[in-house]
């Protein structure tokens, strides 16, 4: 099984060159980097570093997501955000997961031996609306072993698999997607317990509000749908 790891990246130099030396590039048979128009040094950092970078001319991690699918060699992806939240040690476990039977592997941000980064906040409205929207999944589509983080981008997915899933969600909306379509079709998820970090620097692209409206409306299209996709 050939592997292919991708780093999705907008502006991430503080991130990338915090994490740089920890990710296990030696996991993967080959990696990249889709770059959604970084101008803080992202771009140029990893270029000295001898990373390859896939153009994306239409911005959006839903985007992201499709080319590094048709640029990719491997059988399986493993997509990596270098913003400090995600753990690159996670990278082979992923991978070993995917290995193991799994269609999709999704690093768990919540549950047993796991952590999200909100845990030591009084209100911690994102972990909240996360959980919501995973059990709504869960109830709706699920009719395997209950996952407990349908929406965490930090993943990998076989190519057989995103396949079939004919994913055409726009941004952070695509994960979720991606796993209620696995759901589905009854496919295979496997999920690894992870340890979310603080972000290293730069925001997040994904405001609370409008991010939730365009959850439920991807989930109400789903219901829709069915498994006309």
């Amino acid at each position: 099984m050939k592997k292919t790891l991708v780093l999705l990246t907008l502006d991430e130099i503080e991130g990338i060159t915090a994490l740089f030396d920890r990710i296990p590039w030696d996991a993967a048979d080959e990696s990249f980097v889709v770059d959604g128009g970084s101008t803080d040094g992202t771009r140029e950092f990893l270029s000295e570093k001898g990373i390859r970078e896939v153009g994306q001319e239409k911005k959006g991690r839903g985007e992201a997501f499709r080319i590094a699918f048709t640029e990719a060699k491997g059988d399986v992806l493993c997509f990596f955000s270098p913003d400090g939240n995600e753990d690159p040690s996670d990278i082979p476990r992923l991978f070993a997961a995917v290995e193991a039977g799994a269609d999709l592997a999704i690093a768990r941000r919540f549950g047993r031996d796991a952590r999200n980064e909100e845990d030591d906040q009084k209100l911690p409205l994102r972990a909240w609306a996360n959980r919501a929207f995973t059990w709504m999944a869960n109830l709706l589509f699920n009719h395997g072993p209950y996952v407990q983080d349908t929406i965490n981008g930090y993943r990998a997915v076989t190519r057989s698999a995103f396949d079939k899933l004919a994913v055409d969600a726009q941004g952070f909306l695509i994960e979720y997607q991606m796993t209620i379509r696995v759901m589905k079709l009854g496919l295979k998820i496997i999920e690894v317990p992870t340890i979310e970090s603080k972000r290293i620097g730069g925001q997040s692209t994904a405001g609370s509000i409008p991010t939730g409206f365009r959850f439920l409306h991807g989930l109400l299209r789903e219901i829709i749908i069915g498994k006309r996709f």
